[in-house]
């Protein structure tokens, strides 16, 4: 089966036009132009593209590289001892942006690279002080992001070309080896990763927010429950795999949500579970 004969399935028309109503016929037609362009994305396994455009369409963001709010990237899986590609959903730092934006919590947001000069003080606790006049070369020292929410709470992030480059190596393997997209687009993956982890410390995350953290960068089994694979980095760190877990559990509304983690997640502590069902009682 190619991606075309799958998204020319009745059921499969009819899922995205329970998710974008009229706009599903363009928006699989964007799907399948970006897969004829890319050969890899055209050899790639079909439910995997559709399941990335799920996750792409449950977030209502547009498939288009010019916009570059949401991807779907080719990775070459290894599995069992052989090799496959699949299609990976990926966001782009647009695209965390307007999902921030229709929380309507947020005043402003953005992220930017840092050139030589422009740090005047940089101090974790109280914040990072920038001067946008004192650029000194062209030379990129670091990533920076900022939000402020209605309420008047702020935030700044500031990553240095060295910290991003260890983070990087951190949860990529393929960067490690010197390819993949942390190598071909070091300036949009480190603007990425400075606006997301800002989100993800400390900003209120709506449900689509959620959903856009954890999912980012990872092979989507099912959209519509959450069911992922980190590809890039099977052996995910301990401290990634909670924050992860623990974005999963805000994000449950009710208690059948609750359970159904449950299911997925059996070796976890059964009192977060009961913690977050005494939550919502108490809502």
């Amino acid at each position: 089966m190619t991606a075309k004969s799958l998204f020319s399935q009745e059921n499969v028309k009819d899922k995205f036009k329970e998710m974008l109503g009229n706009r599903a016929t363009s928006f699989i037609t964007s799907v399948l132009q970006i897969v004829s362009q890319n050969d890899k994305l055209a050899n790639a396994d079909p439910q995997s593209i559709m399941q990335a455009a799920a996750m792409a369409a449950t977030l209502d963001l547009p498939l288009n590289n010019n916009l570059g709010f949401a991807y779907i990237v080719p990775y070459n899986e290894k599995k069992d001892g052989q090799y496959r590609q699949v299609a990976q959903f990926q966001m782009g730092y647009k695209g965390f942006i307007q999902l921030a934006q229709r929380s309507g919590q947020f005043k402003t947001i953005s992220a930017t690279p840092i050139y030589e000069g422009q740090l005047v003080e940089q101090n974790p606790l109280t914040g990072f002080v920038f001067d946008f006049t004192k650029k000194t070369s062209d030379k990129i020292i670091g990533y920076a992001s900022y939000f402020a929410l209605l309420n008047g709470f702020e935030k700044t992030l500031y990553m240095s070309n060295e910290q991003l480059n260890l983070h990087g190596k951190r949860f990529s393997q393929t960067f490690k080896k010197g390819f993949g997209l942390w190598n071909d687009d070091f300036d949009g993956m480190a603007t990425k990763t400075v606006l997301k982890l800002l989100l993800s410390k400390y900003a209120p995350l709506s449900v689509d927010m959620q959903k856009a953290v954890i999912s980012d960068q990872s092979l989507i089994n099912n959209s519509e429950t959450t069911d992922i694979t980190y590809l890039d980095n099977e052996e995910l760190p301990v401290d990634k795999e909670l924050e992860r877990f623990n974005l999963m559990l805000q994000a449950c509304k009710t208690k059948e949500a609750v359970d159904g983690l449950a299911v997925q997640w059996p070796d976890m502590d059964i009192q977060f579970f009961l913690d977050r069902k005494e939550e919502l009682k108490n809502a």
